[in-house]
């Protein structure tokens, strides 16, 4: 595999916990993705290992959702807790109004912005995965920004 696997990890954890809300939840299909993408001899080598990582996970995520709302177990933290957050007061404010921003984009917006902005995830590599040319993916990106900055702003 070409890119850093440490770093994918990492990257792939960090999607899973934005799609799902919940770590432990996040850990096991994070786990679930390294194993199908290394037990399937066939997607080494592609050249694509990081669309391929990305799809599989993306895969998994929407499974979870659709078998319902797990309980909470005992011990069990949702991911967006209030510890995740900065004690400084303007750093929950800012924090809280991106977080909201966000929740009133659409679905594809918000993964969109978390791929491309948080995880860092190549142009091309978003393109091929959402199956549209590099140029469509930048203008995507763009009306996601504007809509974000729009409802920051508010």
């Amino acid at each position: 595999m070409s890119t850093d696997i440490t770093e994918q990890y990492d990257k792939i954890y960090r999607y899973c916990c934005y799609r799902l809300h919940r770590r432990e939840l996040a850990e096991d299909v994070t786990q679930e993705t390294f194993l199908r993408f290394l037990g399937h001899g066939g997607y080494q080598g592609r050249g694509e290992a990081l669309r391929i990582l990305y799809t599989i996970a993306r895969n998994l995520c929407i499974d979870e959702a659709r078998r319902g709302k797990r309980e909470v177990l005992a011990g069990e933290e949702p991911f967006f807790d209030g510890e995740t957050f900065s004690t400084e007061e303007e750093a929950v404010v800012a924090r809280a109004a991106l977080f909201a921003a966000m929740e009133r984009l659409d679905e594809e917006e918000r993964e969109l912005v978390f791929l491309r902005y948080v995880n860092e995830v190549p142009v091309q590599v978003l393109a091929r995965l959402y199956g549209i040319s590099r140029f469509a993916l930048y203008r995507r990106c763009e009306q996601a920004l504007k809509k974000l900055r729009r409802e920051l702003e508010e």
